[in-house]
């Protein structure tokens, strides 16, 4: 089982402080925005990045966010191409550049040369985003898909083809030759985040590229791994362990109560405060907006339904209580705990990949180095040992 550390990089101080109600202010003025607070939590991610590499993780997970406490990495790419000069045997994930929002033949370059940089560690993945992103970039909603899957298209052919051609709806480019070229050939393994949409489901089934299915474990997420299952073979093809990358909260204590007084608060912190920062989350609002169809959850089963419409009060009203419910089914407690669940969980799935997140709401660097040093030591073994060779859910998909 290959083993990613999932990375947020929030703005390294808590803004609480700063909220008005229940809402921090957006946008969030540059008055509050201190320099010194940036320059510190880009220097503590490089050094747990360079940490994880020591200690034999396979990856590192990161993704695009603007404008927003909730991420520092507006662009990925340069945190990538940090990374692959301190790190020497890591994977770097970009998940993802937000396709829709940038100039595809410049994000292939940048990522060609990443590739390099990296000699060949590069896995990309490539993301809508959120609405709040959207907005900050005045790109239409409406228009999100058909920019992602042209841009998608652009930049795989700009990686494989001698020379290329494209005259599209949103971009146009005559006789190009990308140089440099990806040390990996066609290109880097793309991977595709799937929050519940069906038509991201039938795209990334299209393309047979990696999925991470959903936000958390649950019904939900089994409905998306039987639909692609199920859109795989309408493509000729079969699904894999390989194909399923899947998203973990882990937090390891000395007992599960422990790592809810522990961590609890924290993950309070991200999920009522940055989570939905200046962004809607809701399907049924995002239909309205255009960025979702009417139709983009008629294969969820109806017990599975309130949990893709993403509500944003579930986020925001939580408490302590529920941190500690929602603990009983996370891999949340002693090693040998997280170790069991994990590997519960990658078995259900047919998951022969997982992204763990270590540090949601801004952990103190000792606390969130103690966690990979920790994990490391009494976890990352025997999960790398075991091997996923089946998705016992598409096996049930009639």
């Amino acid at each position: 089982m290959k083993v990613f550390v999932f990375d947020l990089l929030a703005y390294g101080e808590q803004l609480d402080h700063l909220k008005t109600g229940s809402e921090l202010p957006y946008p969030l003025p540059k008055r509050h925005f201190k320099p010194d607070v940036a320059v510190r939590t880009y220097a503590e991610h490089l050094a747990a990045w360079e940490e994880m590499d020591r200690l034999g993780y396979d990856g590192v997970g990161f993704n695009e966010h603007h404008c927003s406490p909730y991420g520092l990495m507006n662009s990925p790419n340069l945190m990538a191409a940090a990374a692959a000069q301190r790190t020497k045997k890591l994977k770097l994930l970009i998940y993802g550049n937000l396709l829709p929002l940038h100039e595809p033949l410049r994000l292939a370059e940048e990522l060609a040369m990443i590739d390099c940089l990296s000699n060949g560690r590069l896995v990309s993945g490539f993301a809508r985003g959120i609405p709040r992103e959207y907005q900050v970039h005045n790109v239409p909603l409406a228009e999100s898909r058909a920019r992602f899957e042209e841009a998608y298209d652009i930049i795989t052919r700009a990686w494989s083809e001698e020379v290329f051609s494209y005259a599209g709806k949103f971009w146009t480019y005559k006789d190009v030759a990308l140089w440099p070229r990806p040390v990996q050939q066609p290109g880097p393994e793309i991977w595709i985040p799937v929050v519940g949409s069906k038509e991201s489901i039938e795209f990334a089934a299209r393309k047979n590229a990696v999925i991470t299915p959903g936000l958390a474990p649950g019904g939900l997420q089994d409905d998306i791994i039987r639909y692609y299952a199920k859109c795989l073979a309408a493509e000729g093809r079969e699904i894999t362990p390989g194909h399923l990358s899947l998203g973990l909260t882990v937090y390891l204590a000395d007992s599960k109560a422990e790592a809810v007084k522990e961590y609890g608060p924290y993950l309070l912190y991200f999920n009522r405060t940055l989570f939905s920062h200046g962004n809607f989350t809701e399907t049924s609002l995002q239909r309205q907006a255009g960025y979702a169809t009417q139709s983009s959850t008629d294969y969820v089963r109806p017990e599975n339904l309130k949990a893709a419409e993403h509500a944003r009060e579930n986020f925001r009203n939580m408490t302590l209580d529920d941190v500690a419910r929602l603990a009983e089914r996370l891999p949340w407690g002693t090693a040998a705990e997280v170790t069991e669940r994990i590997l519960a969980i990658a078995k259900h799935t047919g998951a022969n990949s997982i992204q763990i997140s270590l540090n949601r709401g801004v952990l103190p660097q000792e606390l969130f180095l103690e966690q990979i040093r920790r994990f490391a030591k009494e976890v990352l073994p025997a999960l790398q040992a075991h091997d996923v060779t089946r998705v016992p859910l598409a096996e049930d998909r009639a």
